[in-house]
């Protein structure tokens, strides 16, 4: 709200504050500035509501100013509310045709989709016989795999039966656990190949269904176009739908809807091709399986040759040095024997040494000398007992030897009857059971 439109609508509030003494100050001429101002007097407790002249032209000269501005806007308005309906009329006469221009357009176009519907509908029939032929053959191969993976899991299990330290991940192993995980893959695969026979199939059946769902769709949306071309502006069949321009969220555009129409077509075409196509490749899978499964059968049955060489050989050579270790066994116990003789043997003269040494401290008075004879049995007592330290540390020497030659026997020994269960376990048990591998006929499927 404009200062100029305030007016004080009552009298002022009467004064609540005692008057004094305002101290002395100098002023400068005042200036009204407002509705609220006095004429420049000093006042004490109240307000004046008169206005200077000066006010009453500027509010008279804001009022002239409104005015002129609001009539300028109103003509603005009229004139462009004037234009804005021709334009709209030209609008819709503009779009009217064109719409009925485009429906036709989409006439045409849905009329082509309809031939090549109904000229695709009928082509999908020959090739599931032999497809059939051909899951069929795969379910024979599938079926066939069973007993290579139970032979690769029996072999792995009995070779989880050897002992330490044989119990190793060898090449053995490695192409055992190598063809077992072959043969899941191919199990896996020939699964994958029995399914998509399925769904060619299942295709192959039903895509006809879906050309002749979509060619109804069709005819059915040419009739509703063709009826909306015949409507016009003095129709009597014409109402107010208010809601009818609201997109549908499931409304396909022009694109998918000719993607979805076309994928149809591309489909009926591809899965007569794809039909044969999968037949090339149910041979060539077939073929490749049974190929790839006779050669890791070949690699794991030379690969347990080579180990029975290994470990007939590592028998062999643990077999000769026990017999070595059994000699040097006999020759270090001669040796204990030996050491604990000498030992015994230098007791006795230690004891005369040292009873020497004790008699001789008895000598009386001066007669109790150290002389020659006194420093000779303290270097006689010194070396024998040096001679049996050294004894003795060779006979703890020996005796730990000895020891540790009869620890290698057991260890040897140990050794030898796990490389036999390892022999045994290997050519008894795993090899015999793998010369009932199936024949690559049956792997393909023929039989």
């Amino acid at each position: 709200m404009a200062q100029t439109d305030v007016l004080l609508t009552k009298q002022p509030a009467p004064q609540t504050i005692e008057p004094c003494a305002l101290p002395h100050k100098e002023h400068d001429m005042a200036c009204n500035t407002g509705a609220y101002t006095s004429s420049g007097l000093a006042t004490a407790g109240f307000r004046t509501a008169k206005y200077l002249m000066d006010e009453w032209f500027q509010n008279s000269h804001g009022q002239y100013h409104q005015a002129i501005m609001d009539r300028t806007h109103s003509e603005r308005q009229r004139q462009e509310s004037q234009q804005m309906a021709a334009e709209t009329e030209a609008l819709a006469q503009r779009t009217q045709k064109d719409s009925t221009r485009k429906t036709g357009e989409r006439l045409e176009v849905t009329h082509c989709w309809k031939a090549e519907l109904r000229r695709e509908v009928n082509e999908l029939v020959a090739e599931t016989d032999l497809l059939l032929a051909q899951k069929q053959r795969l379910e024979r191969a599938l079926d066939a795999t069973s007993l290579p993976f139970s032979i690769a899991t029996d072999n792995l299990q009995c070779r989880e039966r050897r002992q330490h330290p044989d119990l190793v991940r060898d090449y053995v192993e490695m192409e055992l656990l190598k063809e077992a995980e072959l043969i899941r893959n191919i199990q896996e695969l020939l699964k994958r190949t029995i399914l998509q026979a399925v769904n060619q199939i299942r295709l192959n059946r039903e895509h006809k269904e879906t050309c002749e769902m979509d060619w109804s769709d069709k005819v059915e949306a040419y009739n509703i176009d063709e009826m909306c071309t015949h409507y016009h502006n003095q129709s009597t069949e014409v109402q107010v739908h208010p809601h009818s321009i609201r997109m549908e969220e499931s409304a396909s555009t022009p694109e998918t809807w000719a993607k979805f129409t076309k994928g149809n077509l591309i489909r009926a075409e591809r899965e007569r091709l794809a039909s044969d196509n999968l037949r090339t490749l149910i041979d060539c899978i077939l073929r490749d399986t049974a190929e790839d499964l006779r050669l890791q059968c070949d690699a794991v049955n030379l690969a347990f040759a080579r180990r029975c060489e290994e470990l007939e050989d590592a028998r062999h050579k643990l077999q000769y040095h026990l017999q070595k270790t059994l000699q040097e066994i006999t020759d270090q116990e001669h040796q204990v024997a030996l050491l604990k003789r000498a030992i015994k043997d230098k007791e006795a003269p230690l004891r005369v040494a040292q009873t020497r040494l004790y008699q001789r401290s008895h000598r009386p008075n001066v007669e109790l000398c150290r002389d020659a004879a006194q420093f000779r049995l303290m270097s006689e007592v010194e070396e024998l007992n040096m001679s049996l330290t050294a004894l003795r540390d060779k006979l703890q020497d020996a005796e730990q030897a000895l020891h540790n030659l009869e620890d290698t026997r057991m260890t040897l020994e140990k050794d030898i009857a796990v490389k036999a269960n390892s022999l045994f376990i290997d050519r008894q048990k795993c090899m015999t059971h793998r010369n009932h591998y199936p024949t690559v006929l049956q792997l393909a499927g023929y039989q």
